[in-house]
């Protein structure tokens, strides 16, 4: 079972950097690098819902469930 993020898919989509999607958020870059890069073990709703709000998505956008 995983999760995959896809928060660089829609960052691509957006046109929006790493560094402009942390200021937006208000998260660092580092965590987000995390994220993007499916080494999260866990995400916030507080959080999802920051990206979800900055890039305008829902959260099923960012993350995928895989067999």
């Amino acid at each position: 079972m995983a999760i995959i993020v896809n928060l660089d898919v829609m960052m691509a989509k957006r046109k929006m950097s790493l560094s402009e999607l942390s200021n937006e958020v208000g998260i660092t870059m580092a965590n987000l690098s995390i994220l993007k890069n499916n080494k999260a073990k866990a995400v916030r709703f507080s959080t999802l819902d920051a990206i979800c709000r900055v890039l305008d998505c829902q959260p099923s956008d960012l993350l995928e469930f895989e067999k």
